[in-house]
């Protein structure tokens, strides 16, 4: 049978999608790029704000007059629409779905299609896949056929859940308390991506930190990016990475790690989410504007030509103008690489929600993040100029529209033309026009395109 997943939200969707696919490829299953032709439709959720739940809904719906037309195709939904505990009112509202899958956990759908096809149905495993299985350990993952050795970049999910409840988060309520992933099924993941041609690793965690806290006298995360540091040599991973992190538990152990291990970027992905210490108690953050400040210093002084990212919301109830005017200050003297910035919106049965009242309209809360958006086009424009005429290492990730599209040690991305099929090498590139949002270059002159100092294969 053929599948198709469709996925909202975040990274970690992006990876527990993954791991659906890896079974349904396990049980012989292939993936179908075009939704119509699959005999099976995943769509994995996202409710973290409301308009990525109402498009989840809105998916589900179209999927309800297919069901009408085609009762035999098999309809699931998994992720954070459906949560830890067993959804019945979802059961209710949507009865064309057959299967309901929490976060991170694709065995309904295993035992679903079990019960419903014998054996004999199933189509077995391509022998391609079976011989790369043969090599794997535990935790592996068996990318779809049209994926091994053409992904370049994948993201391995180190710690599930969290346990810090944030008053505007939900994740906690639908991704349940935080527990770390066993170093070995970690290294055999990451090993089974190697396998087959995944160039670049993404660790990640809703606070990603916060790795093997949970395990007693436990690896941390620096222990973690140190093994893996290790397969990346042996295996011929080119880059490691890591989010979310949490100002609270951004250690010097860490950062000097990162600093010391050179396939370990240099980025680093710390949310402030506001920048007045009101608003902050108030979000159950755990730091101080000045807090974050230092944290910010102490970063970019660790780590030589660090990038940081950070998150923002803006409107969150009780937000006066002048304190978001203290956001806009903070992200003014920063100057940060990059600030995901989104609009409040209160979410069930999280504490804001229960006990905050939603009171910034939200064409002020439009405003705001406006002021923000133009801010950090202005600040990123003024950071990505200093590249212009320099020489940077792009990881080739794919082709776009005619040029090789890639991103630098710092995520920053980068566009240029060459004629060789350059997908998963490492490339020296000249900077010759930048922009907010990515750059532009070209092989250097001085250097022929088969040059080793030009091309550095894994």
């Amino acid at each position: 049978m053929r599948y198709h997943i469709y996925t909202l939200g975040c990274q970690m969707n992006v990876a527990d999608s993954q791991r659906l696919a890896s079974e349904m490829e396990r049980m012989g299953h292939t993936a179908s790029e075009d939704p119509d032709d699959a005999d099976i439709f995943v769509v994995n959720t996202c409710v973290v704000r409301q308009s990525a739940e109402d498009k989840a809904y809105g998916r589900l719906n179209i999927l309800k007059g297919l069901k009408e037309k085609k009762p035999d195709k098999i309809i699931g939904v998994m992720g954070c629409l459906v949560g830890v505990r067993d959804p019945l009112y979802l059961r209710k509202r949507l009865p064309q779905v057959d299967v309901f899958m929490a976060p991170s956990d694709p065995q309904p759908m295993v035992e679903f299609l079990n019960d419903r096809f014998a054996e004999s149905e199933v189509r077995a495993m391509e022998e391609e896949a079976r011989q790369q299985r043969d090599q794997m350990q535990d935790g592996e993952i068996i990318l779809p056929l049209h994926e091994r050795n053409t992904l370049i970049s994948a993201h391995v999910p180190v710690v599930y859940g969290c346990s810090h409840a944030c008053t505007f988060c939900i994740i906690p309520y639908r991704r349940g308390v935080e527990r770390s992933r066993s170093i070995g099924e970690i290294v055999g993941h990451v090993r089974s991506l190697a396998l087959q041609g995944v160039k670049e690793v993404t660790l990640l965690g809703q606070i990603v930190d916060r790795y093997g806290k949970d395990i007693p006298d436990g690896p941390d995360l620096a222990d973690l990016l140190r093994i893996t540091h290790g397969i990346a040599e042996e295996m011929g991973i080119e880059r490691i990475r890591f989010l979310t992190s949490h100002p609270n538990w951004m250690s010097d152990k860490l950062l000097d790690t990162v600093a010391e291990l050179p396939r370990i970027m240099p980025v680093i992905e710390v949310p402030v989410q506001a920048g007045d210490d009101d608003v902050l108690a108030t979000m159950r953050r755990g730091y101080t504007n000045a807090q974050y400040r230092r944290l910010v210093e102490k970063i970019r002084k660790r780590i030589p030509g660090v990038a940081i990212h950070t998150d923002i919301i803006v409107g969150f109830p009780g937000e006066t103008e002048a304190q978001f005017m203290k956001t806009y200050e903070l992200l003014a003297d920063l100057k940060l690489d990059k600030a995901h910035l989104a609009r409040y919106s209160p979410r069930p049965n999280t504490v804001s929600d229960r006990r905050m009242e939603d009171d910034v309209t939200e064409e002020e809360k439009k405003r705001r993040h406006a002021m923000l958006d133009e801010l950090q086009a202005q600040v990123v424009g003024e950071i990505n100029q200093r590249y212009l005429g320099q020489i940077v290492e792009v990881l080739v990730e794919d082709e776009h529209r005619g040029k090789w599209r890639g991103r630098t040690p710092q995520n920053k991305l980068v566009f240029f033309e060459s004629e060789q099929d350059l997908k998963g090498h490492l490339v020296n590139v000249e900077v010759t026009w930048t922009g907010p949002y990515s750059m532009q270059g070209r092989l250097p002159n001085t250097q022929q395109a088969n040059d080793p100092l030009v091309i550095m294969a894994g």
